[in-house]
């Protein structure tokens, strides 16, 4: 199960970043009865939502959400923004998030640096890019219609990669850095997919922590991955290493 925690400003330059809240945990639905049921607060901080688990109007989830809002501070965690395809954006998924994000008023709202479908196809996966100049702008300026859109910078984050692109011309934490410099946003720092991705390519993960730009992460994310017989997967149902 992913478990984070998120980060505070230190730098006045940052005075407008979501404030520290500690540590965070992954809402799943077999939460909801322990969580509701506890006499006491439980010993977790604040709560991270998968943010498509709850764009309907009714129903239980959105219920229990409601019940758990008032207790615990809440996250949204997206998997469908797709911010770097070159389809257009699906604005009413964005109104939809909008919408919950109004409900639920999450301390952020982030999502992952990769596609996810093409030609109106969603592939329910997590797709890198190459590393290159027109990549940067394209996703960059996506970022931006997304921020002015829902009214707020949101947080985006590293995805766990298998393969890399001959096309690319800088390193991954390169391009991370610049996108949040250039798009004016957020990150999630996702602590496991650097070390996946590291072992898979054999780069130094400690080069690519080293390089990001601390006043713009708000979260880190630990959660568990696999091996497999040719590379490390992302599959967050192990213990973190």
């Amino acid at each position: 199960m992913p478990t984070t925690t998120n980060v505070s400003a230190n730098d006045p330059g940052t005075a407008e970043k979501p404030p520290f809240l500690g540590f965070g945990l992954g809402l799943r639905p077999q939460h909801y009865t322990e969580i509701l049921e506890a006499g006491d607060p439980l010993p977790i901080d604040w709560f991270e939502i998968i943010s498509e688990n709850y764009l309907l109007q009714g129903g239980r989830p959105i219920h229990m959400l409601d019940c758990i809002r008032e207790r615990y501070p809440v996250v949204m965690h997206g998997v469908s923004l797709s911010i770097a395809s070159t389809q257009p954006l699906d604005m009413e998924y964005l109104a939809a998030l909008k919408s919950l994000a109004g409900r639920v008023e999450p301390k952020w709202i982030s999502d992952h640096l990769c596609w996810t479908g093409v030609h109106g196809v969603n592939l329910h996966d997590l797709i890198p890019i190459p590393y290159t100049e027109e990549a940067l702008d394209h996703v960059a300026s996506r970022i931006a219609r997304v921020q002015d859109f829902l009214g707020r910078r949101i947080a985006i984050e590293n995805v766990s990669s298998y393969i890399e692109f001959e096309q690319s011309q800088m390193t991954e934490w390169e391009f991370v850095a610049e996108l949040a410099r250039r798009a004016d946003c957020w990150l999630l720092l996702d602590v496991n997919n650097v070390f996946v991705s590291g072992r898979n390519h054999e780069f130094d993960d400690t080069a690519f922590v080293d390089a990001i730009p601390v006043d713009r992460v708000v979260q880190f994310l630990l959660a568990g991955h696999s091996e497999g017989a040719d590379c490390l997967m992302d599959t967050h149902d192990q213990p973190v290493c």
